[in-house]
């Protein structure tokens, strides 16, 4: 059962072996690598992965239920995340609201200055809820599910978690992501929020999607077929590499225990709610277990760049970023046990 012939197997040792050598080029080098290797993948490897993935993938079926499930997960996800905020700051209202009536009870004078110090004193800051809403409805559909998603279901129904990432995700970050960010931060520097539609439009991976369905009725020499999909591949373990030297990079470890919170909401009872919910539309076997590994997918490091630029609680990004990675490892066996 544990040998390497085992896809489970096999995906652990190159999760673990390409992140942590990744985490440790991350120490050794400059940080710019990591940005040119970011920028490599995103304009060169990953339109590239994406045509020719698409090129063996199987389109047939309501492959449209795939985006529709990231919205729906998104929204799960983020209205479980909002009612955990909800009673987070109401209980702190009770326990301000005992306080106030305790010291009253015991003629315990304030001044007016402790007065407003006690009312507008909450952990659950502005700051703080734009992280936590942000880090539950971005997840690393991507550079980490795509990896897992063609290890482990495979390159035939790689177009679910395809158009899950690009049409759901994606369009997810430069939408509701930035919309959440400026609802709960501000921009840094008196910089303009950034227009969603140019944004996507500079996004080399949603032209890629048309390319790659048009292409594949062009038949092609087996010389270019064959470079394409080393090129592919190779992406797949450079995008490990990079979210090792990307790890590398965080340092503050904070707020652990509101980040476990996300990401239980995040990785574990969403997933858990929609793909079971998949099954009453009779979405089952691979194309389900290929969404629900992308619903199961730690926060995306897009969220780190977004908290920086509008200034939401980094402290709280970084610690769900990391733990995300971590708790991914835990998980995997519960969805192929649960879905597959």
């Amino acid at each position: 059962m544990f040998t390497l012939e085992n896809p489970l197997v096999m995906l652990y040792v190159r999760l673990i072996g390409w992140t942590l050598l990744g985490y440790v080029l991350g120490k050794l080098l400059p940080k710019i690598f990591t940005t040119y290797l970011g920028k490599a993948l995103l304009f060169v490897g990953v339109p590239i992965s994406i045509i020719s993935f698409l090129r063996q993938a199987d389109l047939s079926g309501w492959i449209v239920i795939a985006p529709t499930t990231a919205w729906v997960a998104i929204l799960v996800g983020a209205g479980l995340a909002w009612i955990w905020i909800d009673l987070g700051v109401s209980d702190e209202r009770f326990s301000k609201l005992s306080r106030g009536i305790t010291s009253r009870e015991k003629n315990v004078e304030t001044s007016p200055s402790m007065d407003a110090t006690i009312e507008h004193e909450t952990s659950w800051s502005g700051a703080t809820q734009g992280s936590f809403l942000l880090a539950m409805t971005l997840g690393n559909t991507a550079f980490m599910g795509y990896p897992v998603s063609l290890a482990l279901v495979g390159p035939q129904y790689f177009a679910w978690s395809l158009f899950y990432d690009l049409i759901g995700s994606t369009i997810a970050a430069y939408s509701v992501g930035i919309a959440l960010a400026s609802r709960y931060g501000s921009m840094s520097g008196g910089q303009k929020t950034p227009n969603p539609f140019v944004s996507m439009a500079k996004t080399p991976a949603l032209w890629s999607l048309p390319i790659g369905v048009g292409m594949r009725f062009i038949p092609l020499p087996t010389v270019v077929t064959s470079g394409m999909s080393t090129i592919a591949w190779t992406t797949v373990t450079l995008s490990l590499v990079m979210i090792g030297m990307q790890l590398s990079q965080l340092k503050t470890l904070r707020n652990v225990k509101r980040a476990l919170t996300c990401l239980s909401i995040k990785m574990l009872f969403t997933p858990l709610v929609v793909g079971t919910g998949l099954m009453f539309f009779g979405v089952t076997g691979e194309p389900r277990m290929a969404m629900v590994l992308q619903m199961a997918m730690p926060p995306a490091f897009s969220t780190l760049v977004i908290a920086q630029a509008y200034n939401l609680d980094r402290d709280l990004t970084v610690t769900t970023l990391a733990f995300g990675v971590i708790l991914l490892l835990f998980t995997i066996p519960i969805w192929l046990w649960l879905f597959s």
